[in-house]
């Protein structure tokens, strides 16, 4: 077997690549969701006496093995594969025989990706919160170890009023803890089961039984009508990139403070040399690569969030081929921030905030706005009036 679709018409070998392009490899991540969603598909369709339970438990067993080998790295989809829906049926096949071509009754290469991606992204979205929920965690000991430092809070890049570690780490953990949030909440889109859409517009001549399969891959609920399913394609996946780009600018403001930190000028804060590298022509530095590269993977969030809601802002209804080219985009976003968070929660641990050199550092105006509350509270007067005082005492100081 050549493709799902081959009819014995000879292939232009530059159409195959164009058109599978990444694909092969971007399904390796999805075999086995595929391998689970297929169990479930073939398990409904001897349900129904549209398979036998003989030709159900080959199918089961054989999927099974596939996947375990896929897993120990024993095979692998190539690009003549065209992408892993054919490549699992085209080895299933060779394994068990006719029982692994009625594995795809009723289904489409459509409803079939689609979800063995979502039950993908199912795992995604919470691996990358419980990602989000270590940074908060190495923040927190951050705050229990010290906490108690003062440090000056800024406006407008200015020493403004008084702050303390304690507040600047428990500012971020709490914007942190609600992008974990965030990306949990993207599953009001993802928890929904596509199979038994087939291409778009179901298969109802076979009677279907689509709350069986969803039920078994653990859906929250079946997507209707069949026809809401390629209209939904690119949604939950850009919601999920838009979640992912919120949680990496918080990230990135947070190593922008340490990167300030960190300079000569302020030396508010200590870096190991397990977290720094040094430079090939000047022999006294040591760069904070880890938190730069945090800073500027912002951008890569950005546009991956960018490309994809572009893929599908202007498709008519149904499916089209463009859709396909949301793996690429969505898969490097998803890469991206789990690679950040492991890192940033390991960079954390090893900060250290340097007390004495913050106390020589600060401004002791930056006292002003409480010397004027108590002033105000002191004397009764206009908060406006103490704040004209404070600040003609210390023109004068």
């Amino acid at each position: 077997m050549a493709f799902l679709w081959d009819k014995g018409k000879k292939l232009d070998a530059r159409v195959l690549a164009f058109t599978a392009g990444e694909d092969h490899a971007l399904d390796e991540r999805l075999v086995r969701y595929d391998v689970l969603a297929s169990i479930a598909h073939a398990r409904m369709l001897a349900g129904r006496g549209l398979i036998t339970q003989e030709d159900f438990k080959a199918i089961e067993k054989g999927l099974l093995d596939l996947g375990e080998e896929h897993l120990l790295g024993k095979w692998k989809i190539t690009l003549a594969d065209e992408d892993g829906q054919t490549a699992l049926e085209k080895h299933l096949t060779e394994r068990i025989g006719a029982a692994g071509g009625r594995v795809h009754l009723g289904r489409s290469r459509n409803d079939q990706v689609l979800t063995a991606l979502r039950l993908y992204l199912k795992d995604a979205a919470e691996e990358l919160a419980a990602g989000v929920e270590r940074v908060v965690a190495a923040l927190d000991t951050l705050v229990d170890n010290q906490g108690s430092i003062t440090l000056p809070g800024y406006t407008h890049m200015q020493q403004g009023m008084p702050s303390s570690v304690k507040l600047w780490a428990g500012g971020y953990a709490n914007e942190l803890r609600d992008d974990a949030a965030g990306l949990r909440a993207t599953l009001r889109r993802i928890d929904k089961s596509p199979l038994g859409s087939a291409a778009g517009y179901g298969a109802p001549s076979l009677k279907l039984d689509r709350e069986a399969t969803a039920k078994e891959m653990r859906f929250a609920s079946v997507q209707v009508p069949v026809t809401s399913v390629q209209l939904s394609r690119g949604k939950a996946e850009s919601q999920l990139l838009f979640e992912i780009a919120l949680t990496m600018q918080d990230l990135g403001r947070l190593a922008s403070d340490l990167l300030l930190f960190y300079t000569q000028e302020f030396g508010f804060v200590k870096l190991p040399e397990a977290f720094t590298t040094g430079s090939s022509i000047m022999p006294q530095k040591r760069n904070p690569d880890v938190f730069e590269l945090v800073r500027g993977r912002t951008a890569t969030a950005h546009g991956c969030l960018t490309e994809a809601l572009g893929i599908f802002a202007k498709l008519p209804s149904g499916y089209q081929r463009d859709l396909q080219l949301l793996k690429f985009p969505l898969f490097r976003g998803i890469d991206i921030c789990a690679q950040t968070l492991d890192i940033m929660a390991a960079a954390l641990a090893t900060v250290e905030f340097d007390e004495a050199a913050i106390k020589v550092k600060v401004n002791p105006a930056i006292h002003a706005a409480d010397r004027a509350y108590e002033l105000a509270l002191k004397e009764g007067i206009p908060f406006r009036e103490a704040y004209k005082r404070v600040a003609s005492s210390l023109v004068a100081d």
